[in-house]
């Protein structure tokens, strides 16, 4: 619960703001997406596996690992291009980076604004949030 008042604003009322890009980092694991930055800000309760994300499943139903060994590689990319497709318009993200166990199966062509980042560069920046 917020103690202070705390200013809200939408990007096109704040001169300067409207252009800025915005970047959406996530992982794709066991639990399907989950995710883990919005523009550098950690967003640690979006758990978007839960999500109701096709049909009357969800996203960790469509993408978990259960998923991808249910239906495979070919089938479960297309439901992660639906997925990409929604978040999307979801974040309306400039960037978009994607990290996680599960991206070792991802087969698909990726728009040049979306990037794969290995595991380790999670790992790297925890190790650097306790550095100083």
């Amino acid at each position: 619960m917020l103690t202070e008042p705390q200013p809200v604003t939408n990007a096109s009322e704040t001169p300067g703001e409207a252009n800025a890009a915005t970047t959406l980092a996530v992982d794709i694991g066991g639990s399907g997406i989950k995710v883990i930055l919005l523009d550098a800000t950690g967003v640690p309760n979006l758990e978007m596996a839960h999500h109701r994300f096709r049909k009357t499943e969800s996203y960790e139903d469509q993408l978990g690992r259960a998923a991808l060994e249910k239906v495979g590689k070919e089938k479960w990319n297309r439901r992660l291009k639906k997925a990409i497709d929604a978040l999307e318009h979801l974040f309306n993200y400039d960037r978009l980076y994607i990290g996680g166990g599960d991206t070792k199966n991802i087969t698909l062509k990726l728009p040049s604004n979306i990037e794969i980042v290995p595991n380790v560069l999670g790992l790297l920046g925890g190790i650097a949030l306790w550095q100083d």
